[in-house]
């Protein structure tokens, strides 16, 4: 009994440990559980769905239409008898069969414009999916890198307090042998109580982090959640070099989603004009069809009705012909639409055109940061180590009594303010560095395009 309450034991823990292991997210994890279960992402789905089956459908537009119909008349009164073609009054039925089917030979090129209209629209739902996607995963690394800052900030707080905990043993010390005043123990104590309110504030910052995390991921049932910086978010970029913005956007140019999504609408809405023209021409089809039926009055010599069998032969008939219909006034309606087609036609192009626009001038501000952050990286490291000197040699002589306590909580602090400014800069470079890797066309995030 006591062996199996040990090797149960033993597996709750080792199971405990492998949930807790789970627990810890990586920013990969976290976008590709992210992509899984985000709603929003549903509808976009949806959008590319239905131009896929738009698109298969306007390519089955081109096979013949074949209707079957079927009809059964009683006749009571006064009415035409089928088989003598004279008027009776007599109760009868009768019945009709008939399968036709037509074909367009011409219709202004409206069904091939259609097609290609139809499958730019539909490749253009599947730009704008992974569009999202990209989103997606940038809005992920956002809040994921949100939660490293304000982890940074805890344990810069942490540090803080721990100085100031043991400044305060310290000051009570001194006083007890007489080599401090009295005043110097509130001021110990003043700085503690902020340290402490710091990193409270940190932890609650810390905690709205992950709340955002947790929310742009859609993880349910849980309120807490551990991420694990990759390796190469950890490493500094000591290589990185200046960047021009020319270069990036020729390489973004050639790939991103929401410029392609743009082209392809742009080059649906030149087919739709082809469309609405398509109207102004003369169109032809053909059309076949064969029939019989069914008459109660169809009598042999004796009087008898002719059975269904022999009247479904022999009423048989065929027919086929050519259609031509040739538009002459339609109220002008025709061409108003090929005018509606033009100018949205030229809406999409100009609204390619400000995508363009839009996606330089975004890439420059990142160039422009990238190139300021390369600097104020090497500046703040700088910094953050003579801060470091400074609050060192500070405390040393707190110790001796050759400075006062407003003296020392002035060189922390600006210790602590250096180490957050270094924070910040190393993950705004990160962060921008990812940035221009996924417009230089490098594989930031695990997405597959094809999907």
């Amino acid at each position: 009994m006591i062996t199996k309450f040990k090797i149960s034991l033993l597996f709750t823990v080792v199971f405990g440990l492998t949930l807790t292991a789970q627990d810890k997210w990586t920013l990969d994890e976290c976008v590709a559980y992210a992509l899984e279960h985000n709603l929003q992402l549903n509808d976009f789905n949806f959008t590319e769905q239905s131009g896929r089956e738009t698109y298969r459908q306007s390519v089955r537009n081109l096979l013949p239409v074949l209707n079957a119909n079927s009809n059964y008349n009683v006749n009571s009164g006064r009415a035409e008898d089928p088989n003598t073609g004279t008027f009776v009054v007599q109760d009868f039925f009768s019945n009709n069969y008939s399968l036709q089917s037509n074909i367009d030979l011409f219709q202004g090129f409206q069904k091939i414009n259609s097609i290609k209209a139809s499958k730019f629209l539909y490749k253009a739902a599947k730009e704008e999916l992974l569009q999202q996607k990209y989103l997606l995963a940038f809005r992920v690394m956002q809040a994921f890198n949100n939660i490293r800052f304000f982890e940074g900030l805890v344990a810069i707080a942490s540090e803080q307090l721990t100085v100031s905990e043991t400044n305060l043993k310290l000051v009570e010390k001194q006083i007890e042998l007489g080599l401090m005043a009295g005043a110097d123990l509130y001021e110990a104590k003043s700085a503690l109580l902020a340290d402490e309110l710091n990193l409270t504030q940190s932890e609650n910052q810390l905690a709205a982090a992950k709340l955002t995390l947790i929310q742009e991921m859609n993880l349910e049932d849980t309120s807490e959640i551990e991420i694990v910086p990759d390796i190469g978010q950890v490493a500094q970029t000591e290589t990185a070099s200046k960047m021009r913005s020319d270069t990036v956007y020729s390489k973004a140019r050639e790939f991103l989603p929401l410029i392609k999504a743009q082209e392809l609408r742009a080059q649906a809405a030149k087919k739709q004009v082809g469309v609405a023209r398509g109207d102004l021409y003369p169109s032809l089809s053909l059309f076949a069809g064969i029939g019989t039926g069914y008459f109660e009055t169809f009598r042999d010599s004796l009087g008898n009705t002719l059975p269904f069998r022999e009247q479904f032969r022999d009423n048989t008939s065929r027919f086929y012909g050519l259609s031509l219909n040739v538009p002459i006034s339609n109220g002008w309606s025709a061409r108003s639409r090929v005018k509606q087609a033009k100018i949205e036609k030229l809406r999409q192009q100009n609204n390619l055109e400000v995508q363009e626009q839009v996606l330089f001038q975004t890439i420059q501000q990142l160039v422009q940061e990238h190139n300021s952050l390369l600097v104020q990286s090497e500046q703040s490291v700088q910094n953050m180590e003579a801060q470091r000197m400074a609050f060192t040699i500070a405390q040393r002589r707190y110790e001796k009594g050759l400075i006062n306590g407003i003296e020392l909580f002035t060189a922390k602090n600006l210790f602590a303010s250096a180490q957050n400014e270094n924070l910040q800069v190393r993950l705004r470079s990160e962060i921008n560095k990812s940035t221009l890797d996924f417009y230089r066309g490098l594989p930031v995030f695990n997405i597959n395009k094809n999907d």
